[in-house]
C-alpha cells in the first residue's frame, strides 16, 4: 500500500481501523492505539494513542513494547489495523489457551501458518522484548519463538486472519 496509513483506508464505507475497533474493543478491558502518524486523527476515535518509544520505526514489536509500558492490565492483546474481520472471540480463545498452557504468549494458527501479529501475552514478557529489541531483533516470529508460546487453532477463522496489504487484497476482501 506504499506510504499510506493503512488504518485510514476505506473498507465497506469505513476506515479499516474503525472495523477493527468495533470487533476488538468489546473483547478488551483497555484499548490502546499504537500509531506514529496521524496521532490526532486516531485520538478522535476515543482511545489513548501511543507512539513508539524506540527510534527508527522498529516495526510491530515497537508498538507492543510501548503498550507493555503503558497498559494497566497483566495480559496484552495485539491486533493489526488491517484485519477488519478479526474473530469476535479472539481474546477469549487466546486467553483460555494461554492459561491452560501456562504460557507467556498465545498466537493463532490458521491456514497452516502462525499469525503472530494477533497475539496475547503476559506483561511480564516486557524485559524479554526489550532485550530482543536492544539486540536489533525485529521479527515478531523470532521473538515469539524465544518464549513459552502456545499455538491456538483458528482454522475456522482463516478469512478473519487475513491482512489487507495490497489494493488486490482490499478488492478481494470487499468482494467477500
Amino acid at each position: 500500500m506504499g506510504e499510506v496509513d493503512k488504518g485510514w483506508i476505506e473498507f465497506e464505507g469505513r476506515p479499516l481501523v474503525e472495523h477493527v475497533l468495533a470487533r476488538f474493543a468489546p473483547q478488551a478491558d483497555e484499548v490502546l492505539i499504537s500509531a506514529n502518524r496521524n496521532l490526532e486523527r486516531y485520538a478522535a476515535l476515543g482511545f489513548p494513542v501511543i507512539p513508539d518509544l524506540l527510534p527508527d520505526y522498529a516495526g510491530p514489536l515497537a508498538g507492543l513494547h510501548a503498550a507493555l509500558r503503558r497498559a494497566h492490565h497483566d495480559l496484552i492483546a495485539t491486533v493489526p489495523c488491517d484485519s477488519p474481520l478479526l474473530p469476535l472471540d479472539l481474546v477469549e480463545r487466546l486467553r483460555t489457551a494461554l492459561e491452560q498452557g501456562a504460557a507467556q504468549l498465545a498466537i493463532p494458527r490458521a491456514g497452516g501458518r502462525l499469525h503472530p501479529v494477533f497475539l496475547l501475552c503476559r506483561k511480564s514478557v516486557a524485559p524479554d522484548l526489550e532485550g530482543y529489541l536492544s539486540r536489533g531483533g525485529r521479527r515478531v516470529e523470532t521473538w515469539c519463538a524465544s518464549l513459552r508460546c502456545v499455538e491456538v487453532d483458528f482454522a475456522d477463522c482463516l478469512e478473519a486472519m487475513r491482512n489487507i496489504n495490497t489494493p488486490e487484497d482490499l478488492a478481494g476482501n470487499a468482494a467477500r
